[in-house]
């Protein structure tokens, strides 16, 4: 069609081109919308997981390979949506399978979800925002892109930013898909082992909580006074993070030594 052949050259493309570019992103857009109308996003707590606990593991028990690819496909759908929950998950995950079992899906499930976001992102709005962006974002994008796999390593193993944003924006660089897949799956696997390991010990301490709910339901008057609660983040102590912080450092020592040896070397 000549319009539509014009509009394309004037570098907006045809309205069915552009909805075929934001249809990845509208699709992930529907899914969260869905999770949430349903209240499917209250399961990922670990107060849901200390209520339902058993159930759970009698699940595993009777249907362990369906438990194994249901749970996979949540983390999945929870990573690509960038649902909250993905730290409660992991401990899940540890918990119910084991933590070598439950690692290595969640490490599988979380680089397959990231990597969903990452090609909707950068299919749907990727080059748009890379040709309007201005020229000092310009010089940032770039450097990135030199040393993208160390950036992005480090990025994975050191929690500054949450996890959703580094899925989201190497989208808008020109980070290659295999720099990213391999940086991801790399850079999350010291962290999520960690927590998975911490999610494998963590059916003891959801007993002790139980048996303390229950002592104080039998000697209390008042049931409101009693209750338990057990947060993720009050599992994630200051030497898992100064470890993670520790191998964020080693991914930047390649990028370090390429800057100093360039400064180093001697003008002609």
């Amino acid at each position: 069609m000549p319009g539509a052949e014009r509009e394309d050259k004037n570098g907006g493309g045809s309205w069915l081109t552009r909805l075929g570019r934001l249809a990845p992103l509208l699709v992930l857009a529907g899914l969260m919308a869905v999770f949430f109308a349903l209240g499917l996003h209250k399961f990922l707590t670990l107060d849901h997981l200390i209520e339902h606990r058993k159930k759970l593991v009698a699940f595993v028990d009777q249907n362990y390979v369906g438990a194994l690819a249901t749970f996979a496909l949540i983390y999945i759908i929870s990573v690509a949506t960038s649902l909250p929950g993905g730290l409660a998950l992991t401990l899940v995950g540890g918990l119910l399978f084991g933590w070598l079992v439950g690692g290595l899906v969640v490490v599988v499930s979380a680089t397959v979800g990231a990597i969903a976001l990452f090609l909707a992102a950068r299919t749907a709005l990727g080059e748009t925002l890379r040709k309007r962006v201005g020229p000092r974002l310009s010089k940032i994008a770039e450097g990135f892109e030199r040393d993208a796999f160390h950036y992005l390593l480090f990025l994975r193993l050191v929690p500054v930013f949450p996890f959703w944003f580094v899925n989201l924006a190497p989208a808008f660089t020109g980070i290659g898909l295999g720099t990213y897949v391999l940086a991801t799956f790399i850079g999350i696997i010291p962290g999520t082992f960690a927590f998975a390991v911490i999610g494998s010990g963590l059916d003891g301490l959801i007993q002790v909580q139980q048996d303390a709910y229950e002592a104080c339901m039998a000697a209390s008057s008042d049931p409101e006074t009693c209750g338990y609660t057990l947060s993720a983040k009050s599992l994630i102590t200051p030497g898992l993070l100064a470890s993670l912080a520790a191998l964020g450092t080693l991914a930047l020592v390649p990028v370090l030594a390429k800057r100093w040896l360039r400064g180093a070397r001697p003008q002609a």
